[in-house]
């Protein structure tokens, strides 16, 4: 579903984002990304939903070469992966519904479809009764969750979550990994970016730990048999 090959980034300044990083992610997947400020976490993220092209390597994303997308396939893409930030990114003077029907307002969706889509997606994330709320009346986590339900609501193969719960307090935080986990049982592949590290001792998921711009660790080449071993 997702495969890196050989990516390297370097930003405008000739500053190195990413050198020479390999990986695949399958589907269904929940995957943490782990590492400092500045490690090269939201690079990847940025360049699974082609916010970002890599400077050289290979990113295939859902069957999708983000090198070579023309202007015209990278809303197809973008379709395709949801995205949750850190910061929650809402419009302020529109309403959680509001909110998250924009989202599918600015892919096409029939009118029609919206209101019952919406609703869906909001008691997914346990708020059926915030619909009407404005984001200054939600707690940050509620706040969380409606960027949740906004990335979900064109039913993505892929979740992004980039430091989701970097502005919350513990309780919230736990929440919002709760409702994360839920999301991935349901059959979404979930990559989360997180400094958190207790949250990721917390379940037995996939680990990649990222230092100055590459891969120092990979658990899933931990748990591979050792084919010398025989």
């Amino acid at each position: 579903m997702i495969r890196f090959h050989s990516v390297t980034k370097i930003y405008a300044k000739g500053e190195v984002a990413l050198q020479d990083v390999s990986f695949r992610v399958s589907k269904g997947e929940f995957l943490f990304l782990t590492g400092h400020s500045g490690a090269g976490k939201s690079t990847i993220l940025k360049l699974l939903h082609a916010e970002q092209r890599p400077t050289h390597g290979e990113v295939r994303v859902s069957g999708f070469l983000v090198s070579s997308l023309g202007r015209s396939e990278i809303p197809r893409l973008r379709r395709r992966v949801g995205v949750v930030f850190q910061d929650f990114r809402l419009l302020e003077d529109r309403t959680a519904e509001e909110n998250v029907a924009f989202a599918l307002e600015v892919t096409g969706a029939k009118a029609d479809t919206i209101p019952s889509r919406v609703t869906r997606v909001l008691t997914q994330v346990g708020l059926a009764s915030k619909m009407k709320a404005f984001p200054p009346e939600l707690s940050g986590g509620e706040q969380q969750r409606v960027a949740i339900a906004r990335a979900l609501v064109n039913d993505p193969p892929i979740l992004l979550a980039d430091e989701p719960t970097g502005n919350l307090d513990e309780r919230a935080s736990r929440g919002i990994f709760k409702l994360l986990r839920d999301i991935n049982v349901g059959g979404t592949c979930v990559l989360m970016a997180t400094h958190n590290l207790e949250l990721v001792r917390q379940a037995p998921y996939r680990t990649i730990e990222l230092r100055s711009g590459g891969v120092v660790f990979d658990s899933a080449e931990e748990d591979r048999p050792d084919e010398a071993a025989g």
